[in-house]
């Protein structure tokens, strides 16, 4: 359930959407201000479309830098530890944690501002990405949809290689289980998943344009406003606070109140704005043409897979752990969506549940991985106000910093699925969700984050989530989700079931008896205990099933106590779940992977992994010779058996121009057939991108020798082992 919904707060968005305006300035409470009044004046950062930083800073000069904010931090994460543990009023945590986010998101854009050493054009890069179709907003023409992007062919053909790799590294490797459910999903199933209640924004409006806002948002970036004016007394600052700090906790009428008190207005025209109305996230339609059946597009791919748990178990012979998977779209009506692909309306979702044994959290491969290096940003360290930290997983584990091994292991395969298709492994790490952070049903969460232009954005979501989806599912639908394992030993347990006399509840009740038996069928021992005081106590009792009332005594039902011998023992098996973005993955590597030619900054190209690059290959003949046709032709027929993707330009400009077109969509290899083509042995050039080295080798060898680096099987070191690089076409014209 990949929720790109982390704000350093109050809920999940990516931090980087703190960012809407040039300067951000972090305000701090009385007390905290009089620890930090020395560094107060580094906290505003300014972002613009360029991150820039000298590099010439050396690591002791950042850290003398960083040192009073790191301080700041580590004070505040002690202060937040020590209200918990006093069992502090709910509204002091509240704000102690405000504040601790407040330091932490000060410290973590000064020292993103310190450590950023290359320069990075943006504008050069979308202006790539539109012009040459990767991909562009949706109904252009009549004015485009925000939130709504069309791939063209690049981006098509980038995206099903990220998909059919995916597909390779997880389901392939791992042998899991794939799926693919319907995007329509009916009410009854968000309501058990807690989408329908919980998954919701308030908004309001621009009184006269109409325009929308978050209103958690609109308020809190107004109250940070007037907390850095000057006339702002400290007792107005603490109120603000104190505001900010209850700011998840405001019903409707709360939040409305307080944005009357504080006179917020629009921040583009300074109109007035509209009370604040609920805003579910999810596309809500009507099923059929009765409209009697209500649903939604789904927000997320995950329940489908929830929902078919039972299937999925007796497909897999019932035995446990094993994980499914599914590639699909998903859906969210954000309010207001921006920053590109990263926070859109529809997206893409690649999810796997693996289900395990809640009291066997181990992995059989966990030691393949465990010595692999990652950058981990430990929920402690982001107390401490300490900076990520590279270890190994083994260690990670060993230490308690990672929960479990099982959920190491799928970490891991990210981490590696990560850097095969083209993220830096310098601009990527997991950051682990503090405890306000996480789900009350979650053990485990970490995000594996990638550092981009916006600051560190959040790809993956992986988590250890227990048993919390399936117990919800087999509780709304009345349907055991559940799993069995064999005892060493045989056991005796206590049985307590509720037995209805279906005579006497049948003529009283009728058709409704059908609904009291199959409810006493499900009871739970606690509610079979409860039900069994009251009858002891009382005679009678009331039950609520359904939205209707049963009034039932003890001639209607009696409750039975008995031991049994079991052989095997039932459980909810919990689940661990990474969760990929495909739209946020694909931005994050193509913006690792834009690159300048040295000396010609007219020349952008992006060094892409062959693997995921659109076109494996193009075919250049030299000019438009008709002796080279027959060559041409061969070429692209010998590819197409072996499944490469390639593209041929035989236009009229130079062989460097048209090497410079390629370059730009990425593709790696590029053929050259020429006059000595002609000739008799037939060879042509093969260059490589990033390199601008050539060789010359015959043409039957060529297809092999592109499928060989596009799989991995070689490199291009390797192939210059066997080939001397080829002085030839190369041209800048």
């Amino acid at each position: 359930m990949f929720c790109y919904r982390t704000l350093y707060g109050f809920r999940r968005i990516a931090p980087n959407y703190l960012l809407k305006s040039p300067g951000v300035r972090i305000v701090f409470s009385a007390e905290s201000r009089k620890s930090f009044n020395a560094i107060l004046s580094t906290a505003t950062t300014t972002f613009s479309l360029r991150l820039s930083h000298s590099g010439t800073m050396g690591d002791a000069k950042i850290e003398e830098i960083l040192a009073p904010l790191r301080a700041a931090v580590k004070k505040q994460g002690d202060l937040v530890r020590k209200l918990k543990q006093e069992a502090a009023s709910e509204i002091d945590v509240k704000k102690a944690v405000t504040e601790l986010k407040a330091c932490k998101k000060l410290l973590e854009d000064k020292e993103l501002s310190l450590t950023t050493d290359e320069k990075f054009d943006r504008a050069k890069l979308e202006d790539t990405l539109k012009r040459r179709f990767f991909y562009d907003q949706s109904f252009a023409i009549y004015g485009g949809v925000s939130g709504l992007y069309d791939f063209g062919p690049v981006g098509c053909a980038i995206k099903a290689n990220f998909t059919n790799l995916w597909r390779s590294h997880f389901i392939i490797e791992e042998s899991m289980l794939e799926v693919d459910c319907t995007v329509l999903t009916p009410h009854p199933v968000f309501k058990a998943s807690g989408h329908v209640d919980r998954f919701a924004d308030y908004m309001v409006k621009d009184e006269k344009t109409g325009e929308c806002f978050r209103a958690d948002h609109l308020l809190k970036a107004h109250l940070e406003k007037l907390m850095k004016d000057k006339k702002t007394t400290a007792e107005q600052k603490d109120k603000m606070n104190t505001v900010l700090s209850l700011l998840d906790n405001y019903d409707q009428a709360g939040l409305a109140s307080v944005l009357r008190e504080y006179d917020v207005k629009s921040p583009t025209t300074n109109n007035p704005v509209t009370d604040p109305v609920e805003f579910n996230l999810m596309f809500a339609t009507q099923i059929g043409p009765a409209g009697n059946m209500p649903g939604y597009l789904r927000p997320e791919t995950a329940q489908g897979i929830f929902v078919n748990f039972k299937r999925l178990l007796e497909f897999n012979q019932g035995r446990l752990p094993f994980a499914a998977a599914q590639i699909g779209q998903s859906f969210r009506n954000e309010i207001s969506p921006r920053s590109g692909l990263l926070r859109v309306r529809e997206f893409t979702q690649l999810e796997i549940e693996h289900f395990i044994d809640p009291n066997d959290k181990d992995h059989p491969k966990f030691e393949d991985v465990a010595d692999i290096e990652v950058l981990l940003f430990s929920g402690s360290s982001q107390m401490a106000g300490k900076s990520a930290e590279r270890t190994t997983f083994g260690k990670a584990v060993a230490e308690g910093v990672i929960n479990s091994k099982v959920l190491a292991y799928f970490m891991a395969r990210t981490y590696l699925f990560m850097i095969k298709v083209g993220v830096q492994p310098d601009k990527c790490r997991f950051r682990q969700h503090l405890d306000n952070e996480m789900a009350h049903y979650a053990c485990d969460c970490w995000d594996a984050e990638t550092k981009t232009s916006y600051g560190w954005v959040e790809v993956v979501g992986c988590a250890d989530r227990s048993c919390y989806d399936l117990k919800q599912h087999a509780a709304h639908s009345k349907v055991p989700l559940i799993a069995e394992k064999k005892l060493k030993d045989p056991k005796t347990i206590s049985v307590i079931e509720v037995l209805p006399n279906k005579g006497a509840v049948g003529k009283k009740f009728k058709k409704d008896a059908k609904i009291l038996t199959a409810h006493f069928a499900n009871m739970t021992k606690e509610q079979c205990e409860a039900l069994e005081k009251n009858l002891e106590s009382k005679g009678e009792f009331t039950l609520e099933v359904e939205g209707k009332t049963f009034d039932l005594n003890k001639d209607m039902v009696s409750v039975k106590r008995y031991e049994k011998t079991v052989h095997v023992e039932e459980f909810t098996p919990s689940v661990i779940e990474p969760s990929f973005g495909l739209g946020r993955i694909m931005y994050s590597l193509l913006e690792h992977n834009f690159k300048v030619r040295e000396g010609d900054e007219q020349r952008t190209y992006f060094s892409l992994p062959p693997a995921i690059a659109p076109y494996k290959c193009s075919i250049l003949p030299l000019s438009n010779n008709k002796d080279f046709e027959p060559f041409v032709k061969q070429l692209a027929r010998a590819f197409s058996d072996e499944g490469i993707s390639h593209t041929v330009d035989s236009s009229s400009v130079s062989i460097g121009r048209r090497y410079a077109r390629t370059d730009e969509i990425g593709i790696p290899f590029g053929i050259t057939v020429d006059f000595d083509t002609v000739k008799e042995p037939h060879t042509a050039t093969l260059r490589d991108r990033d390199s601008l080295q050539q060789i010359r080798a015959p043409l039957s060898e060529l297809p092999g020798i592109i499928k060989d680096l596009v799989s991995g099987r070689r490199t291009w070191a390797n192939v210059l082992e066997q080939y001397p690089v080829f002085q030839g076409q190369e041209t800048t014209s």
